[in-house]
């Protein structure tokens, strides 16, 4: 076995030498201060080469063994790859930590199943076609999107941490993908302690969407009508006590052939009056937490200690019977709904006189004074949401009178289900079950125009 391997020395630079060593199968030289391989060039019955941590700026600067499996060059000074058509059996090939900016000849790497280019200087994935890699690493690039994966139908295993990605679109065919890690992308340079809602929606976003991905997939209710009109779905926003709970469930039951309610889970106990499978589903941290680990969440948000969230179930009950589901949700919801693929109507219901507001509060018994001048001072940023992004909110309707509030929200309502004509001639037809489908899909249908 002597002539058979080659181990490692250490502040070797000229390794030469080795030219004569022509049965070599296994030649490991890390740590080292190797330029210069094309003694490799004599070895061709190689089949593991790790020559880490050297000095080495040639990629691949040797003839080819024809048996050459696997190759570690991480670690060294390596700026551009080249064709590797000639290295037919390459099955593994490690080029993290060098200053590769883009990938490519491996395209004719048939047999090639794990790659990693970590920390190199990346900034698109290309190159790939459809190489039967299982196993493929470009932790710590600049990359800002996932593309070029669409033709790896065999991998498995995905690191794209550290980069720069903001959206999950690039994943959809890899079906056999167990293990996806996205961690620290988005994120530059935030505060941590108090990230704006915007970071902290898309990083729980990419979080549900991994756990999704990873549970055996199954056509969705929701997502059938088409891609042209998304699911209908309806959205209550404002401060906590604004009536936005009761005017959701009155217009549910009123317009029960297009709504149903979307129960949420929350980590809170209930309120005086609220029932558990009516208006949330009360749920103890641990389950909610095992319910986001089994893809079960569509969007959470924390606020005011506890957890909030809404199950992809939720909606699905709701889109099995060909309604709509409406549900109610605070602003960090929205924020976090608006990265998924639903594109609901939100209408916000916001208090105009301040006064009256807290008179409401106080009236209901459920808050602290710190809880009701956290509410209070929430007003504000609803306002300066809406201010500020224009479109963001589809209707505001001030809700310092629920009664008026409710005749709004159900004109505006009638409005997106195009049912005007029919006003208050009840006998004028009900909309009959084979069209009450179409109200819904109409409703979607004018969000576009």
């Amino acid at each position: 076995s002597c002539d058979k391997h080659a181990h490692e020395y250490h502040n070797l630079s000229d390794i030469s030498v080795l030219c004569s060593y022509v049965h070599l199968q296994k030649l490991e030289l890390p740590h080292n201060k190797i330029q210069d391989l094309s003694c490799v060039s004599h070895m061709p019955y190689l089949v593991m080469l790790d020559a880490s941590y050297n000095e080495i700026s040639n990629f691949f600067e040797f003839q080819p063994p024809k048996n050459l499996k696997e190759v570690n060059f991480s670690h060294n000074r390596m700026t551009k790859m080249r064709d590797l058509s000639a290295y037919a059996s390459l099955t593994k090939l490690d080029l993290d930590y060098n200053s590769f900016s883009e990938i490519s000849g491996l395209e004719q790497c048939c047999r090639l199943t794990h790659l990693s280019l970590a920390h190199n200087k990346i900034s698109r994935i290309s190159g790939l076609g459809g190489l039967p890699l299982t196993h493929l690493c470009l932790r710590g690039n600049h990359l800002e999107k996932i593309e070029g994966l669409e033709h790896l139908k065999s991998l498995q295993v995905l690191d794209l941490s550290q980069n720069r990605i903001t959206s999950l679109s690039g994943l959809e065919n890899l079906h056999l993908l167990g293990s996806l890690n996205l961690e620290k992308n988005l994120v530059s340079s935030v505060n941590m302690y108090d990230p704006p809602m915007d970071v902290v929606a898309a990083r729980d976003h990419i979080t549900h969407l991994v756990y999704q991905l990873m549970q055996p997939q199954v056509l969705y209710e929701s997502t059938l009508p088409s891609t042209d009109f998304p699911y209908p779905m309806l959205v209550l926003t404002g401060p906590r006590g604004c009536g936005k709970r009761e005017l959701t469930h009155r217009l549910c039951q009123e317009f029960n052939e297009y709504f149903a309610y979307g129960i949420c889970h929350t980590t809170r106990g209930p309120y005086f009056g609220e029932e558990n499978g009516l208006d949330y589903h009360f749920v103890s941290e641990e389950v909610f937490q095992s319910m986001i680990h089994t893809g079960k969440l569509i969007q959470t948000i924390q606020y005011g200690g506890h957890s909030y969230g809404l199950t992809r179930d939720a909606v699905e009950n709701v889109a099995r019977e060909g309604l709509a589901c409406c549900v109610h949700m605070e602003l960090e919801g929205v924020v976090s709904l608006k990265k998924s693929y639903f594109e609901p109507r939100y209408i916000l219901l916001i208090p105009t006189q301040v006064e009256k507001y807290i008179g409401h509060l106080k009236a209901r018994g459920l808050y602290t004074q710190a809880q009701m001048d956290a509410a209070v001072s929430r007003i504000e940023l609803y306002a300066n949401t809406n201010r500020q992004r224009p479109g963001f909110f589809d209707n505001v309707i001030p809700c310092d009178d629920w009664e008026d509030a409710y005749k709004t929200l159900r004109q505006a309502v009638k409005e997106y289900l195009l049912l005007e004509e029919q006003e208050e001639g009840e006998n004028n037809n009900r909309a009959s079950p084979d069209n009450t489908s179409t109200g819904v899909y109409v409703f979607v249908y004018s969000h576009h125009h």
